[in-house]
């Protein structure tokens, strides 16, 4: 029996709301299904969707703590998004002014990947092919 069908979605807390909400929207070019306020949380909550149908959530929250994002910090390590075309990606971030680390190659995959930031640091990574 098959437990897990497939990620449904992934949140994340923004210190910026607007500027995360251009960065995921305008940048990444995700689709926006649904954006809410509540005003008894003073917090936004917007659901995007990705082309494979899974999705991300952006929430804000008055003062939200801050969370370590070293590399090896215990968690979630990073958020990793699929891409046919890593070069053009990497280079259309790059004319929207979002730094990416060098190109390097899965040594267990041959697949090639790199490494960026959300506004709030959130390590982002984005991995060629399937």
């Amino acid at each position: 029996m098959k437990l897990l069908a497939g990620i449904h979605h992934v949140a994340v807390i923004s210190a910026d709301y607007a500027r995360s909400r251009d960065f995921y929207t305008r940048i990444l070019g995700l689709e926006v299904i649904a954006e809410n306020f509540r005003a008894e949380r003073g917090s936004w909550k917007l659901d995007l969707r990705l082309p494979d149908g899974s999705q991300l959530e952006l929430f804000s929250f008055p003062n939200p703590p801050a969370r370590p994002s070293r590399p090896e910090a215990c968690g979630l390590r990073h958020l990793a998004f699929r891409v046919d075309a890593l070069d053009d990606v990497v280079a259309h971030l790059q004319r929207e002014g979002v730094a990416c680390e060098p190109i390097r190659v899965d040594e267990f995959t041959g697949r090639r990947f790199t490494f960026f930031a959300d506004p709030d640091d959130l390590p982002l990574e984005l991995y060629e092919g399937e």
